[in-house]
């Protein structure tokens, strides 16, 4: 009995995911997935909860993303793939620079055939769409909603107990910094 359910555990843990390997485009569909690929390149996929649109799959993204570096949106992926092949787009892939919050490192840790795979995928998508927003400089105006992504701020320095916390007094030392009674 115990062989029959690892033998059920195994079936399963092999079909969850398509195998690695041999670049596919069912591959890709989950390469983009657990990669987050559609998390910022496809408009609607976080409010829907997940629910890829077929019409709006890695086109892109007019969501900004400010922050220090100025306000970066997410490619159209369709456009960026249209006029590669599967070999460019890996030459693509390793060397990609972008701005935050793209996770340019994951994607070049990637196979060389997960990026293929991923290639595949997009290229099934259909029409290529629109270019997404162009990057804005810091101070620039921004045409578009973004969502800021700011560093977190320290705390201000504390000058008598009354700017501390409960349980907490000013650092009698000077350091400005609250601390346990």
């Amino acid at each position: 009995m115990r062989a029959y359910w690892l033998m059920c555990i195994a079936a399963l843990a092999l079909n969850a995911a398509p195998a690695a390997g041999e670049p596919s485009v069912e591959r890709g569909l989950y390469i983009s997935i657990i990669g987050g690929c559609h998390d910022c390149h496809t408009e609607g996929y976080s409010e829907s909860g997940g629910k890829i649109d077929p019409a709006k799959a890695l086109k892109g993204n007019a969501l900004g993303f400010q922050g220090p570096w100025g306000t970066s949106y997410a490619a159209n992926l369709r456009l960026t793939a249209v006029d590669l092949t599967a070999d460019g787009f890996v030459s693509y892939l390793r060397g990609l620079g972008t701005y935050p919050p793209m996770p340019r490192y994951n994607v070049r840790a990637m196979s060389d055939e997960d990026k293929k795979s991923l290639y595949l995928y997009i290229r099934t998508l259909g029409d290529a769409g629109e270019r997404a927003p162009a990057f804005v400089p810091p101070g620039d105006k921004v045409h578009t909603p973004y969502i800021v992504l700011a560093p977190p701020l320290s705390p201000p320095a504390c000058t008598r107990d009354f700017d501390c916390g409960v349980g907490e007094v000013c650092d009698p030392g000077g350091s400005g910094q609250c601390m346990k009674r």
